[in-house]
């Protein structure tokens, strides 16, 4: 277990990246590329209502905001590997919700909402709270058929805000502080690209990204008919798709979607983090003078959004922490950074033909697969809701799970108790639904377990179509759902993109042949072995439908679970207390001097964290003798670290010097303590160190 900045000098808060690249190479590379991007933005069709790219009067208004969103940082059990003791202690670097509104120029009703957000999943509850507080200040305006929210997939985020049980009881309960900061952040978000909505340029650009990810199950993989792997060699999505914004020749965005699980970081991880997607779009950011600490002054927004990675791991070496780099904090450094080169395309003004959308809210139990898209070519029913043992067994490639229970994935041999139970108590209805699975956890039977009514969602920018689900698909299963989005458009396949994590959560989707051989992604595919070609027929309805100029019939959720979920136990603590004889604030560890190049530690009296997240300008500062700010909380060579006992907390900060020049700095840690009553008093420590 490596709790850093406890029991030993944290690695790399020095910068460690061996590679080439940096982040002023990126930023001369985009300077250099922007030309380029414009360029085949004048020479692509355009329609009547646009003017020359370049100059602001394209297709779309485009609208971009960030703000912070940081959940619980000490005590919060994290998303991803439902491990009990991952629990958050620190930041490394904080969660930010980037949003672009697009709206057609020619029709101010005509919009779209896309949220890309530094979380493990996307809840219906986080969606459905956004929407009410999105109404109570524009009205109809944005609603649920133009905002889309979308996790990066971050493992190493604070959960317990799905309000369903069965993802919330792996972090003891609801949390209601990071639930609010989940949705008061992505708010904010909105309202800053609201404000900022202005004539902009569109452009979108394919390139090929390799070397950054493996296919994890690829024995389930080789199942697939050759027609599939044809298009997938290796079993690896290597499409990188970037939509860049412009203004008068100016890069001011991007949103990248590339197919990716963000598990560089492994269960033992307990700081907050936003992984290799976070990396990326941090890094793009300070590219282009982005100041974390202000988010709501930010130039630039980089939104670094993930495709259909259900079966692609990070870790190459298909073991836990088994990335390109020397640890896990390396290894999401440089996998970020193959993905920000990546965005450096030609782009393509795909900006005529305005904004379109269909939103389907489906009844998964009810669905019935249809053989136009089903591999034998018959009708097959999907059912409630049913989780495998695969599913406990973990993607063991990438960790999680509880080892002890004997759970394991297909070729592993899977748990032959469940099995023997499943064959003996299942019905035959319910062994014709799901297959091979076995039948470990049928929580679609209990009410409010697991969400089985889902929204399915297409939307059209120009020529750019975007699918969404709030499933995780297998790099198959979205390549299967862009040809069927695509037939049905009539449009290229390149123009298609599937968009997984998004507005709510339903676990995997395998291909029914993926499926025959139980890995973890198949266990988790919760509505039976046919489920994708199911969604297939869905999304080619929706597709005819767009295409026809026809509505469909939009459905509703199956209810709001708001203040069902009981809360963590404890989960607010009840006041500070400083050590005897000490203040909050006070210095309890602090070098005078350090060696340029080496670690620097200070140790404060602190209070817990989780009485203000503190958004923004968050808990640290490091000032250099002039006053300026050369750190702070998502600084790439900070790690900040919090012990609480008994009310009393120890707030460490670690500090990389790397390339630091020689000085002296203050190192400022602000907080909140509470008093017995609950009332909070802000308290600010300081210590000044000098680099040698």
């Amino acid at each position: 277990m490596c709790e850093h900045g406890q029991t030993r000098n944290p690695k790399n808060l020095q910068n460690p990246v061996k590679s080439q690249f940096s982040r002023r190479s990126f930023f001369r590379g985009i300077a250099a590329v922007s030309g380029t991007v414009l360029w085949a933005s004048a020479g692509a069709p355009v329609a009547g209502a646009q003017t020359t790219a370049g100059t602001g009067g394209g297709g779309f208004h485009v609208g971009r905001g960030m703000a912070d969103m940081t959940g619980e940082p000490w005590g919060a059990g994290m998303f991803g590997y439902a491990v009990d003791d991952q629990k958050t202690v620190g930041i490394q670097r904080r969660q930010y919700a980037r949003a672009f509104i697009f709206v057609d120029a020619t029709r101010d009703n005509s919009r779209l909402v896309h949220v890309t957000c530094d979380v493990g999943l996307m809840f219906q509850s986080i969606h459905l709270e956004v929407l009410r507080r999105l109404k109570a200040k524009y009205g109809d305006m944005y609603n649920q058929s133009n905002v889309i929210l979308t996790a990066t997939h971050t493992h190493v985020a604070p959960g317990g805000t799905s309000q369903h049980l069965m993802v919330d009881i792996t972090h003891g309960g609801f949390r209601p502080k990071t639930f609010e900061a989940s949705v008061a952040g992505i708010v904010t978000a909105v309202e800053r690209a609201h404000a900022d909505i202005q004539p902009s340029d569109v452009t979108v650009a394919e390139s090929t990204l390799v070397d950054a990810g493996v296919n994890r199950s690829k024995t389930s993989w080789d199942r697939n008919p050759e027609v599939d792997k044809k298009a997938l060699p290796g079993g690896v999505d290597t499409r990188s798709v970037t939509l860049h914004v412009s203004r008068g020749g100016t890069p001011v965005g991007l949103i990248n979607w590339y197919s990716m699980h963000a598990t560089s970081f492994g269960a033992e991880y307990k700081h907050i983090a936003g992984d290799n997607k976070g990396y990326a779009a941090w890094a793009t950011e300070e590219a282009h003078g982005v100041v974390h600490r202000h988010p709501e002054k930010a130039p630039f927004v980089a939104a670094f959004a993930n495709m259909c990675p259900g079966d692609i791991t990070p870790n190459m070496g298909l073991t836990p922490n088994s990335g390109p780099g020397a640890d896990e904090r390396e290894s999401a450094q440089i996998l970020g950074e193959r993905m920000m080169k990546s965005t450096n395309g030609v782009g393509k003004d795909w900006s005529a033909g305005g904004i379109d959308g269909r939103l389907r809210w489906v009844n998964c139990p009810q669905l019935v697969a249809s053989p136009r898209f089903t591999p034998d070519k018959k009708e097959h029913k999907l059912g409630p809701a049913i989780l495998g043992a695969a599913f406990a067994g973990s993607s063991q490639e990438d960790g999680g799970g509880v080892p002890i229970l004997g759970f394991n994935e297909g070729e592993r041999g899977g748990n032959p108790w469940v099995r023997d139970l499943s064959n003996f108590i299942a019905p035959q209805e319910v062994k014709d639904i799901h297959g091979p699975k076995e039948c470990l956890l049928p929580m679609g039977y209990i009410d409010g377990m697991i969400q089985q009514v889902h929204p399915f969602t297409i939307h059209r920018l120009g020529a750019f179509v975007l699918v969404s689900l709030g499933f995780e698909p297998t790099v198959t299963s979205g390549l299967r759902i862009k040809r069927t989005v695509a037939a049905a458009l009539e449009v290229p396949e390149n123009t298609v993109v599937v968009q997984g994590y998004t507005n709510a959560y339903g676990h995997y989707i395998a291909t029914p042949e993926e499926y025959e051989a139980q890995n973890y992604e198949g266990g988790a595919t919760i509505f039976g072995q046919y489920q994708l070609p199911a969604f297939q027929d869905v999304f080619d309805g929706m597709a005819r439908a767009m295409k026809e100029g026809k509505p469909v019939e939009v459905g509703q959720p199956a209810g709001d679970l708001t203040g069902l979920i009981p809360n963590v136990p404890g989960s607010d603590n009840w006041m500070d207390a400083p050590p005897l004889g000490k203040k909050f604030g006070d210095v309890l560890e602090a070098p005078r001097e350090v060696k340029a190049g080496s670690n620097a530690r200070v140790v404060f009296v602190g209070a817990n964290p989780n009485n203000d997240m503190r958004h923004g300008e968050g808990y640290v500062t490091i000032e250099d003798s002039s006053g300026k700010v050369v750190a702070d909380d998502s600084s790439e060579n900070t790690l900040i670290t919090f012990a609480n006992s008994f009310g009393q907390t120890r707030t460490t900060i670690d500090w990389g010097t790397r390339d630091v020049p020689p000085g002296t700095y203050t190192v400022r840690l602000r907080g909140d303590w509470k008093a017995f009553l609950g009332k909070l008093s802000p308290f600010e420590g300081t210590a000044k160190l000098r680099v040698n």
